[in-house]
């Protein structure tokens, strides 16, 4: 009997460690350029502020659509995209639980992920406002999320000893398999936590990304430009970039109607009170072209200032405020490689984006191009 119990027990730790492992892998599988159409596909799932499922009711919808409706309806919506896009990462920026009315934080953030897991899709998510208000810390939720299957988030840098907040990390997306750059990131994406609330007794609202996570930011863009620039395949100028976090910055503010894409329904822009020069940072660094957030439900445009795209991508949680008969929706961002002279992939040519509303045929709408190398090439010229 001892015999066969330690056999059994030899057979349990093999097959938990061949289960982590194959996890781990999951987790650090990389991302990189589709090899037959030089595309890599971005979704962006803003403000699911999943609760409890089919017992939570929806907020500001049709009264024909209330009885009905539940956390159930961000879930359907979530699948629906991932259908008909095909996303290769799906990016979601915060409120990703609504921790007041989330009565177990795990559980909600199991069943909010639910559909980028079963669909084997990796996926990335940084934290908003409301996700601690549950039962776990602001810290507890990014420990579990990181622990999550497919997931590529992190807590935070390894090589960053001091930082503010909870999942500052970046990703890089390599070029398409068999091409010179395979082996090189020439897309890279940078992840920050916002914040929730100023924690400055005479600095009133919400968080702001502080000079910690700024300095990790530069350190990790030069490294980029600097890898990008030598050996294998040389580069000139730096691989684009694109920032994810929830609350948007100050410089949010600077559009109107006149030069934005998409609409602005909210009373103002809600971004911290005070301007920790974040956006500064971005345009000194060089390589971000777009900046993407979430929080304020009813706002969903894209507006450039000074070579970057600020961008949001409208509310998809039906637990979260909106506006009835103002259709949900998401944000797609499809990056494009170029061809080179030899009919190989090469490095990204193009940056576009549209959205999708959770209406009777997913309609996509405020489609535009972000950013274009022959533009900036035009650009540099002048």
């Amino acid at each position: 009997m001892r015999r066969e119990t330690m056999a059994t027990a030899a057979v349990i730790v093999l097959m938990a460690f061949l289960c982590c492992n194959v996890a781990a892998q999951g987790r650090r599988r990389g991302l990189r350029f589709d090899g037959k159409k030089g595309e890599f596909r971005i979704l962006q799932v803003a403000d699911m502020h999943y609760a409890d499922g089919k017992k939570t009711p929806c907020e500001d919808v049709l009264p024909s659509q209330m009885s009905s409706c539940s956390d159930l309806n961000t879930t359907a919506f979530i699948r629906r995209l991932i259908i008909a896009e095909k996303p290769d990462l799906i990016v979601f920026t915060g409120d990703n639980i609504f921790g007041f009315d989330a009565s177990d934080a795990a559980a909600s953030m199991n069943a909010a992920f639910a559909p980028a897991i079963s669909a084997n899709i990796p996926w990335a998510a940084v934290l908003g406002n409301h996700d601690q208000e549950s039962t776990l810390s602001r810290g507890g939720v990014m420990k579990h999320i990181v622990g999550m299957k497919n997931t590529l988030s992190k807590f935070n840098p390894s090589e960053a000893h001091v930082i503010d907040g909870y999942g500052n990390y970046n990703l890089e997306v390599h070029g398409a398999e068999g091409s010179k750059l395979a082996n090189k990131s020439v897309l890279n994406l940078y992840l920050l936590d916002s914040g929730d609330y100023s924690t400055v007794p005479s600095i009133p609202g919400y968080g702001w990304i502080k000079p910690s996570q700024q300095l990790w930011f530069q350190r990790t863009s030069s490294r980029l430009q600097r890898s990008y620039k030598n050996k294998p395949e040389p580069q000139k100028g730096p691989a684009p970039g694109l920032a994810y976090f929830h609350i948007p910055l100050p410089e949010y503010a600077s559009f109107d109607s006149s030069n934005f894409t998409g609409e602005k329904l909210e009373q103002g822009i809600s971004s911290a009170s005070v301007n920790s020069g974040f956006f500064t940072t971005l345009v000194a660094a060089g390589d971000v072209k777009a900046v993407f957030t979430g929080h304020d439900h009813l706002n969903d445009f894209c507006g450039e200032l000074t070579g970057i795209n600020l961008c949001y991508a409208g509310g998809l949680g039906y637990h979260a405020y909106g506006k009835a008969g103002w259709s949900r929706r998401a944000r797609m961002v499809v990056a494009s490689l170029e061809k080179t002279e030899k009919g190989s992939w090469g490095t990204v040519k193009s940056i576009k984006t549209w959205k999708r509303l959770d209406d009777q045929h997913l309609t996509a709408i405020d489609g535009q191009v972000l950013w274009s190398k022959s533009s900036s090439r035009k650009h540099m010229l002048h």
